[in-house]
């Protein structure tokens, strides 16, 4: 759906709009253990009865449930963002778009929360090939646990991530929560209380993430842009509009460091699609029309068939004073950093997909096929 209304704005045609090659096995072993990548590779509905076992271990079941084509899945959204951070990579792209992917619960052994393979990892992990130091944030309403796990001991990565915290999925994400060992102040946690709007959203956003610039100084950035935070999502209790949402996108936009944009959360699905399609037009500097073309899915977008999605008169729990001792405490945690970490020479690892692979991103007219956008990922 965000793919057709892009292309119904006619945002294509400010895009280089390429078709990433599949990620392998193998190459999601690069995160995740072996076990758990075969398993999802040979489990579908008709073999689930073999692998009752195996579904309890890896967490597959009510959350993550086996559906027909979840290793294609699975390959495709780790493939996009593998290809997006290779094309920051290689100067090809100084912004790179995976709206499929953002899928920021998988865990090294384990599903979870709708979430099999962790491709923003893989992303990141492919970012430090070439960056000495990526920045990933995060503005899905739950807390993006899967990544800091991963990255939770190293200086290489820093993770800050915007959540909605307290007896709220997935449980994780305190203020305390800043890292171990060498990775210790170098995971930063906001938690949130329900019904945040734009203007409180901002308050808090803006400051944390110009002092992580500030002392982190990021070579490359990875924003997750998870649409459960917007205003009357299924599954979210925030209250930000598209505008507010989008904010994040522009303001993480002005410090011009190579960025990869991926999707995550939202279960009101109309309105993840024009948050996204209003980002990607914010990306590319193009004002959108808040009257909807004409698409395939217009009647989704009833009655009123706008783009906007307006925030509600939901009461808002964060007060200034909740957010200014948040403020102070996060900045604190960073001024013990004391500077950016600095990496030694070393030989860089062949990329994921080699340059001889090129004919695989190949650029796509999207006019030349069906307007459903299936094949932009196929």
């Amino acid at each position: 759906m965000t793919h057709n209304l892009i292309l119904n704005y006619g945002l294509d045609k400010k895009l280089d709009v390429l078709k990433p090659r599949r990620a392998t096995a193998k190459e999601m072993a690069r995160i995740h253990t072996d076990e758990y990548v075969d398993f999802l590779w040979r489990v579908t509905p008709d073999t689930m009865d073999k692998f009752v076992a195996h579904q309890s271990k890896f967490n597959v079941g009510e959350d993550c449930p086996v559906f027909d084509g979840l290793s294609e899945f699975c390959s495709i959204s780790a493939g996009g963002s593998i290809g997006a951070a290779q094309k920051l990579n290689c100067g090809d792209s100084d912004i790179a778009i995976n709206w499929s992917g953002g899928l920021h619960h998988a865990k090294k052994r384990e599903a979870s929360g709708f979430c099999y393979v962790n491709d923003i990892a893989l992303a990141i992990m492919e970012l430090l090939k070439y960056h000495q130091r990526v920045l990933y944030i995060d503005i899905d309403v739950h807390h993006g646990d899967g990544v800091e796990e991963l990255f939770y001991t190293t200086d290489r990565v820093m993770t800050v991530s915007f959540h909605k915290y307290g007896d709220y999925f997935p449980g994780t994400g305190e203020l305390g929560d800043i890292g171990q060992g060498k990775g210790k102040h170098y995971a930063v946690n906001v938690p949130l209380r329900q019904g945040i709007d734009d203007e409180t959203y901002a308050s808090i956003f803006e400051p944390t993430i110009q002092a992580v610039m500030d002392w982190y100084r990021p070579t490359a950035i990875v924003l997750q842009c998870g649409a459960d935070s917007l205003s009357g999502d299924r599954l979210g209790c925030f209250n930000l509009s598209h505008k507010g949402h989008a904010n994040c996108v522009k303001f993480v936009k002005k410090f011009n460091v190579p960025l990869v944009i991926v999707g995550g959360g939202g279960y009101t699905i109309r309105n993840v699609c024009r948050a996204w399609t209003y980002e990607t037009g914010l990306l590319v500097g193009e004002q959108l029309d808040p009257e909807l073309p004409y698409n395939d899915y217009f009647d989704y977008f009833g009655p009123d068939y706008r783009l906007e999605v307006p925030s509600s008169n939901m009461e808002n729990g964060n007060t200034p004073a909740y957010l200014e001792k948040i403020r102070l405490q996060v900045l604190q945690n960073l001024s013990n950093t004391k500077f950016a970490p600095s990496v030694q020479m070393q030989d860089v690892p062949p990329d994921f997909f080699s340059r001889d692979d090129e004919d695989e991103d190949e650029i796509i007219n999207p006019d030349s096929r069906p307007r459903d956008g299936r094949e932009l990922w196929e």
